[in-house]
C-alpha cells in the first residue's frame, strides 16, 4: 500500500469514529530506514489529534480507542504508531 493511501484511510477511520476539531496525521517511516527487518512496506505514522472526547479519557482509554480502530492498519501497514492529543 501506499502511504498517501494509507493516510487516507486512518484520516476516514479516525474521523468517523472520534469527535476531531483537528487531525494530523505524518508519515515518520524515514525514522525506521535502517532498523533490521525494515523492508519499507510498513509505516510509522504519528497522529496529532485535538479531540475533547480523547481528553476526557484517560490516555491508555484514548490510545486503545485508536488501535482498536485502526486494528486492521497496525496489523498490515504500521510498524508504529505515535499518538498525541490536544
Amino acid at each position: 500500500m501506499e502511504i498517501k493511501n494509507l493516510i487516507s484511510i486512518i484520516k476516514e477511520k479516525i474521523s468517523k469514529n472520534i469527535v476531531c476539531e483537528d487531525l494530523k496525521i505524518e508519515d515518520k517511516s524515514f525514522l525506521h530506514k535502517n532498523h533490521k527487518g525494515n523492508d519499507g512496506s510498513r509505516f510509522h505514522i504519528k497522529l496529532t489529534i485535538k479531540s475533547d472526547e480523547l481528553k476526557d479519557k484517560s490516555k491508555i482509554e484514548s490510545n486503545k480507542k485508536i488501535y482498536k480502530i485502526l486494528d486492521e492498519e497496525m496489523k498490515e501497514f504500521i510498524h508504529s504508531l505515535q499518538i498525541l492529543i490536544i
